[in-house]
């Protein structure tokens, strides 16, 4: 059946791009560096990571700010899979003093 009506769809607004990445520093365990990106890819790849410290497990995990409450949502979800914390936050540090 055929849409009789006369409206046009609304045009949907995206965010502006954004100017730099958000940052999170997380810490796993090292041997499951591998399932963290698994699990990352399957959340339509919220981001990526970056390995900083392969003998510790710390990992960049660099994402659109605009999606800082998926990411937060992805990182409770993997917490229930393996050993997870939230070592730096560096947004959460520098909020309001970032100007030029």
């Amino acid at each position: 059946m055929k849409n009789t009506s006369r409206r046009k769809p609304r045009k949907r607004l995206c965010p502006p791009p954004p100017q730099f990445s958000a940052r999170t520093y997380v810490r796993v365990e090292p041997s499951k560096i591998g399932l963290f990106r698994f699990l990352l890819e399957g959340y339509d790849n919220l981001g990526i990571f970056t390995v900083t410290n392969k003998f510790k497990g710390i990992l960049e995990l660099r994402y659109s700010p605009h999606l800082g409450r998926e990411v937060r949502a992805f990182l409770d979800a993997a917490a229930t899979e393996m050993t997870l914390e939230v070592v730096l936050n560096p947004a959460r540090r520098t909020a309001g003093r970032r100007k030029k």
